[in-house]
């Protein structure tokens, strides 16, 4: 199952997404998490000293060789120049599993505090003024268009702040997408935006609450927020310790068991590789109308495959 962690800039995402890797991983899940922020914290969140590096290339440095792999022998894809963010796999694609024994997940996962980490990568100086973060996150788009993540199997991806997510397709390609909420009127205009233009292509978003210090933070979630309130997250002094770099024990059962209900809707979400399927075609045409024939001098819309079905049946004729 795909999760996104998304809100307002300083909501405690990355703090999440940090903390429910941790807490599949220990429960020996298999998952993997991506660092999709424009901010790239999720290692250090996940416990890489911040003197330490983070040694796995990100994503972006090597998204022509990532398209070059993932295409295989599709004859709808001339080259990786043709190939698009949101170009969808067919027939002679390259599928991945979870983890799987494949060029993407050799090279690019790092193990970091016991979670299997990819990044994006950062924002360089040479991006400054010439490109947008959404360029870089073309790669992460590949990667989860290509994924056939089976039952108990997750991917959890903390994105960039705010709406941004909206300006691609990405947004669809996730099975569950947690909207972080402070208790402030700021980080609910985000919550509005998100779940309006999520619910105009059925996209499930529940809330997650977080830095609630008491019952008038609480109710003020409940109030504005209703039934897409999931579960909330109490101010942390263990998260705090860990952030200053000392040790504070374990995190608290309050917050451990908010973390176990995120869990629990996870896995009872339905795996709709049908939507998946209609979303990814929905959103290559549009960006192929929109930018992509005039950047490639193609017609893109000839890379869908109308004979593929994305899910665990494609395996066997299309890995």
């Amino acid at each position: 199952m795909r999760v996104a962690f998304v809100g307002k800039g300083g909501s405690g995402k990355t703090t999440l997404s940090a903390l429910f890797t941790r807490h599949l991983a220990r429960s020996g899940a298999p998952v993997v998490a991506i660092d999709g922020d424009i901010n790239q914290h999720l290692a250090h969140a996940l416990g890489l000293d911040e003197d330490e590096l983070f040694a796995a290339p990100p994503l972006s440095a090597r998204t022509g060789e990532i398209k070059d792999y993932l295409r295989g022998t599709n004859p709808r894809i001339a080259s990786r120049e043709a190939m698009v963010k949101t170009t969808p796999p067919g027939h002679g694609s390259r599928l991945l599993r979870l983890l799987g024994d494949d060029e993407v997940h050799s090279r690019h996962v790092q193990e970091v505090g016991g979670v299997p980490l990819m990044v994006t990568g950062a924002f360089a100086g040479s991006d400054l003024g010439v490109a947008c973060y959404h360029s870089k996150l073309g790669a992460v788009e590949l990667y989860l268009n290509h994924l056939v993540d089976g039952p108990g199997e997750y991917v959890v991806v903390d994105m960039t702040a705010g709406a941004d997510a909206f300006a691609s397709g990405l947004f669809t390609r996730f099975d569950m997408t947690f909207l972080v909420v402070e208790p402030t009127r700021k980080s609910l205009s985000v919550y509005h935006q998100y779940r309006d233009h999520a619910a105009e292509f059925g996209i499930p978003v529940a809330v997650v609450g977080n830095k609630v210090t008491g019952a008038d933070d609480l109710a003020f979630l409940r109030e504005r927020v209703g039934e897409d309130l999931l579960a909330h997250c109490e101010l942390s002094p263990h998260v705090r310790a860990q952030e200053q770099g000392r040790g504070s024990g374990g995190l608290e059962p309050h917050n451990s068991r908010a973390l176990d209900r995120l869990r629990a809707a996870v896995d009872a979400r339905h795996k709709d590789w049908d939507a998946f399927q209609r979303h990814a075609v929905e959103f290559h045409l549009r960006n192929a109308a929109a930018w992509a024939d005039a950047a490639t001098g193609r017609d893109l819309a000839a890379q869908v495959d109308p004979d593929f079905r994305h899910g665990p049946a494609a395996l066997p004729a299309f890995a």
